[in-house]
C-alpha cells in the first residue's frame, strides 16, 4: 500500500567538491551531511558525480588533450564497497540521515556516473548507475541497466533518482512513475557550459525539465547541483579559449512541489550551502486526482512501457570447461576484486 501522509525536511546541495580528490570530497560531504542533520532534515541530495567532481576536460579538449586526467579520474573513482565508501557510510550512520551520493564509480577497469542511497544506519540501500551518459561522457563512463531504475520504499516516502539528462528520456521517466514515485532526486552538474550558445545546456530548459517532472508525475523533485568554483576553472582551463566556455557559477539546487511550483528560493547560482523545504506528502494525492499518468489518467489498451528490469549479464557459462571452474566460495568477480584490494591498501 503507498501511504500519502508522511512529512519531513529534505536537504539539496550545491557545491563544488575538491576537484579530483576523493578524500577530500569525501571530508567536504561529510561536513555537508553533519550540517544536514543538524538542521532537522530526514534526507540530503548531492549532484552528479559530486566524488570527486563531474569531468569537464571531456567538453574543452580532444580526448588527447584530456589523456592527463584519465588515471587520477579513475583513481580517485570508488567501488561500492570499497573503503572510501565504508568511510562514508560509517558518516551517515553517525549523523542518521539518508543520503543519496553521486559519485563516479569504478567496475573493474570501467567507470560509471551513479548514484548511492545509503540509510540513516550506514546500509546501503540501493546504488544505480545512469542509464545512458549524455554526449561525450559515453567517453568515459559505461551504461546502467534496467535494474537500476528503482524506486526505494523508505520510512518518508518512496524514493527515486536519476541523474542529469536521464530526465530528458521520457520512457525512464514513466518507468519511475509506474512505481508510484513521491520523492525524486535529481542530481546535475553545473549548468554554467557552452553559455549561452548552447541554450539545452542552461537553466531555463533544464529547470523546465525538472519542473516538468514534478508536474507530470505528481512527485516532489529535490535537485541537487555542482557548483564552478575558481580551483575548477584553474584545473581544467589553461587557456582564454577554454575559459570562454566554462563559467563560474553555475549551481541551481532547487524543490519543486507535486503541482511544479516552487517550494524555496534558491541559493544565488555562485554560492555553495545547502537548500531546504518541507515535504508533505498528502499534496500528491491532490494533485493525482487531476491527472495520474499510471492511473485514471493512462490508457495502456492504446500505450504501454516495456520495461526489462534485469541485471545485464556480461558471461553466460554454456557447457563444461575444459578445466574446472572454481568453487562459488573461491569465486570473485572483477568488481568485488577491486574493492577488496582498495580496503587492504
Amino acid at each position: 500500500m503507498v501511504d500519502y501522509t508522511a512529512k519531513s525536511k529534505k536537504a539539496a546541495v550545491q557545491a563544488a567538491p575538491v576537484w579530483l580528490d576523493a578524500d577530500a570530497t569525501i571530508e567536504k560531504s561529510i561536513s555537508l551531511i553533519a550540517e544536514a542533520a543538524r538542521n532537522g532534515a530526514a534526507m540530503i541530495a548531492f549532484p552528479e558525480t559530486f566524488v570527486s567532481g563531474y569531468p569537464w576536460w571531456i567538453w574543452l579538449n580532444t580526448p588527447l588533450g584530456g589523456l592527463p586526467f584519465v588515471a587520477r579520474h579513475h583513481e580517485n573513482s570508488l567501488t561500492v564497497d570499497g573503503k572510501r565508501m565504508h568511510r562514508l557510510r560509517q558518516a551517515v550512520k553517525q549523523a542518521s540521515i539518508t543520503v543519496v551520493m553521486g559519485y563516479s564509480e569504478r567496475g573493474g577497469g570501467s567507470l560509471y556516473m551513479s548514484q548511492a542511497i545509503i540509510g540513516p544506519d550506514g546500509e546501503l540501500i540501493g546504488n544505480r548507475r545512469k542509464l545512458k551518459p549524455t554526449h561525450v561522457e559515453r567517453s568515459v563512463y559505461g551504461e546502467g541497466d534496467g535494474s537500476d531504475l528503482v524506486v526505494f520504499e523508505l520510512p518518508f516516502g518512496r524514493l527515486g533518482a536519476l541523474c542529469c539528462w536521464e530526465h530528458y528520456q521520457t520512457l525512464t521517466k514513466f518507468a519511475m512513475y509506474s512505481q508510484h514515485e513521491q520523492i525524486h532526486v535529481a542530481s546535475w552538474p553545473s549548468q554554467s557550459l557552452y553559455q549561452p550558445m548552447v541554450r539545452t545546456f542552461g537553466l531555463k530548459v533544464n529547470e523546465s525539465a525538472m519542473r516538468m517532472y514534478a508536474v507530470e508525475g505528481q512527485v516532489f523533485v529535490v535537485n541537487s547541483s555542482n557548483v564552478i568554483d575558481q580551483a575548477c576553472l584553474d584545473l581544467f582551463c589553461d587557456t582564454p579559449e577554454k575559459r570562454e566556455l566554462l563559467e563560474l557559477g553555475g549551481g541551481w539546487a532547487r524543490f519543486f512541489g507535486p503541482d511544479g511550483g516552487d517550494l524555496t528560493e534558491p541559493l544565488p547560482h555562485t554560492e555553495e550551502g545547502i537548500l531546504y523545504a518541507d515535504i508533505d506528502l498528502s499534496q500528491i494525492p491532490v494533485a493525482k486526482a487531476a491527472a495520474d499518468p499510471v492511473g485514471h489518467y493512462s490508457r495502456p489498451d492504446v500505450l504501454s512501457l516495456r520495461f526489462n528490469r534485469s541485471k545485464a549479464v556480461k558471461v553466460e557459462y554454456v557447457g563444461e570447461p575444459l578445466h574446472p571452474l572454481p568453487s562459488a566460495a573461491e569465486f570473485v568477480d572483477a568488481d568485488t576484486r577491486d574493492a577488496k584490494d582498495e580496503l587492504s591498501a
